[in-house]
C-alpha cells in the first residue's frame, strides 16, 4: 500500500499544482480582464461564475493538496471541468481538450480513491479511531 499511498500523494500534488498554476493563480492576478472574458454558461453573472471558477481552481486545489475533506474538493473541479469540456467548450477536439479531460481523469480518480495515508483526512480519520 506504501506505493499507492505515494502514487495519490503525486497525483494530488502534481494535479493542484497543475490547477492553480494554469488555471486558478491567473484568474486571481488578472481578475478585472477574466471578468470580460469568462463564458457564463448558466447566465450567474460573470463575477459569480469567475468567483464559482476560483473557487473550484484555487481554493479546492489547495485542500487537496492537504489532503483536507480532499473528495467533497475533488467534486467542484470535476463539475466545473464538465462543464468546461462538455458545454463551454463543446466543439472542441479531445486533442484541443487534452489537459482539461486530463485534470478530469486525475481528480476523478482522486475522488474515487480518496487522499491516501499521507493526508491530513488520513490523520484526522487516525486520531478518531484512537478516540484522540
Amino acid at each position: 500500500m506504501p506505493h499507492t499511498d505515494m502514487g495519490l500523494l503525486f497525483l494530488r500534488l502534481a494535479g493542484s499544482f497543475m490547477l492553480l498554476h494554469v488555471h486558478g493563480w491567473p484568474k486571481i492576478v488578472y481578475y478585472t480582464e477574466e471578468l470580460t472574458r469568462i463564458d457564463d454558461p448558466f447566465g450567474m453573472g460573470s463575477q459569480m461564475t469567475l468567483l464559482c471558477a476560483i473557487f473550484a481552481e484555487v481554493l479546492c486545489p489547495l485542500l487537496i493538496a492537504l489532503g483536507l475533506f480532499t473528495r467533497p474538493a475533488c467534486m467542484p473541479i470535476v463539475l466545473l471541468l464538465l462543464v468546461s469540456m462538455v458545454i463551454v467548450h463543446a466543439d472542441w477536439s479531445i486533442a484541443e481538450g487534452q489537459f482539461g479531460w486530463l485534470l478530469t481523469i486525475i481528480f476523478g480518480a482522486i475522488a474515487l480513491c480518496g487522499a491516501g495515508r499521507f493526508s491530513l483526512d488520513a490523520q484526522w480519520l487516525r486520531r478518531l479511531e484512537r478516540g484522540v
